[in-house]
């Protein structure tokens, strides 16, 4: 483990803000480091080889970027991170997804308030960055990104989204946000919350608002969205007969795609990926 935190404190370059106040660092080198220790052994490393990837600029927002060499009219896939950011296990999704033929693109949304990555508690990185960040906001970053996949090798026709945790609620408001949105696959994202000027709302209460199919997978013994939750946004999705849908693990935690936490259960991140994959496929991305 020290080793991996070495790895990661070399690669990560003192921040720097520029003219607009973001911050401005190597995304997806290493783990955050409120992760840390890393569960090395189930941590999956993707490589690179066949691939272009690595960080972006999107105007003044960074991104990581990963896509096949040479690809053209690429579906594509926006990436939203945990509350941890753009660090190696999302750079990772983005390279896993770009070996499947995506052009894969997950930004950095917390840049204009902090660096989640170099903080080394989990409430610091609440208190301090993720309860600065509005919706408002996040949606039109996504649509930057989406915009700017259009034009750098992406399929406009073909855009979907994925996300975790805090991404994952992002997921359903980003489904509801944009209607040239085809699927989306929310993992864990709160269903209901705090209403305030940055939490407008929830996706409990957008179901009705979903343009494309977005599947949300969960723990059943998730402490931090309770089943009701999950089984009331299940209920009022086949009210309003979308075509989005719930799946539940019954014996998974929350995080349970995060290879490299002790939460991660491989016979449900397993699946999951599965069925994210025949998601996409089924609903045009």
């Amino acid at each position: 483990m020290k080793d991996l935190q070495s790895d990661f404190d070399s690669l990560l370059p003192a921040a720097q803000l520029n003219r607009r106040g973001f911050i401005v660092t190597a995304l997806g080198a290493g783990f955050a480091l409120a992760v840390q220790p890393v569960m090395a052994q189930t941590a999956i490393k993707t490589d690179a080889t066949g691939l272009v990837a690595g960080e972006i600029k999107i105007g003044e927002l960074a991104a990581y970027r990963a896509m096949p060499e040479g690809g053209k009219n690429l579906p594509t896939i926006l990436v939203v991170s945990e509350i941890f950011g753009v660090h190696e296990y999302i750079a990772d999704v983005c390279r896993r997804l770009a070996k499947l033929g995506y052009l894969a693109i997950a930004p950095e949304l917390f840049a204009r308030y902090g660096d989640p990555r170099k903080l080394t508690n989990v409430q610091d990185i609440l208190a301090g960055v993720i309860s600065k960040v509005p919706d408002q906001e996040v949606m039109a970053d996504l649509d930057a990104c989406a915009a700017w996949a259009g034009n750098n090798g992406g399929d406009p026709a073909r855009l979907g989204i994925t996300g975790f945790c805090w991404g994952g609620r992002q997921t359903w408001l980003y489904s509801a946000h944009n209607p040239n949105v085809k699927a989306g696959v929310a993992w864990y994202g709160r269903i209901d919350g705090e209403v305030n000027d940055r939490t407008p709302k929830w996706p409990l209460d957008m179901a009705g608002e979903v343009k494309g199919a977005v599947l949300g997978l969960y723990g059943g013994k998730d402490q931090g969205i309770p089943i009701e939750d999950v089984e009331a946004m299940g209920d009022a999705l086949k009210k309003v007969g979308g075509k989005s849908q719930i799946h539940v693990y019954p014996d998974a935690p929350h995080a349970f795609h995060a290879d490299y936490r002790g939460t991660y259960r491989k016979d449900a991140a397993e699946d999951g990926w599965q069925r994210l994959q025949a998601w996409f496929k089924q609903h045009g991305v």
